[in-house]
């Protein structure tokens, strides 16, 4: 049986050597910043990320119109109940007014008859 093969210590050095030297060579494979197909990805990711920032700012008006809308339609809710209100207490006044004066058109009728009685 043989054993596995014992790599000695120059073995080890020089694989690591060149390990290193793929990857630089990999890393200086890679286009520059200058390169044109890298500046057609950069402007068509500028592209992507400015339509993104447009939809997302249509988005946020179309909310703020829709909470200016709700905003105008509780006012005006709010101005109707509160006309409802004022007439319910007019009318309540007025109701008020009304009985007091047939209270008071009894308690005089009362009166007479009394005064009638006793003369």
């Amino acid at each position: 049986m043989s054993g596995m093969k014992q790599k000695d210590f120059s073995e080890r050095l020089s694989a690591a050597r060149d390990a290193k030297q793929a990857m630089a060579a990999r890393f200086r494979q890679r286009p520059g910043p200058d390169d044109p197909a890298v500046a057609e990805r950069r402007a068509g990711r500028a592209a992507v990320s400015a339509a993104r920032d447009a939809r997302i700012a249509e988005r946020e008006a179309q909310r703020l119109a829709e909470d200016a809308r709700l905003a105008t339609e509780r006012e005006a809710l709010a101005a109707e109940q509160a006309e409802q209100e004022a007439r319910t207490a007019v009318e309540m006044a007025a109701n008020e007014v009304k009985l007091e004066a047939e209270r008071k058109a009894a308690r005089d009728a009362r009166y007479a008859a009394r005064k009638a009685r006793k003369s």
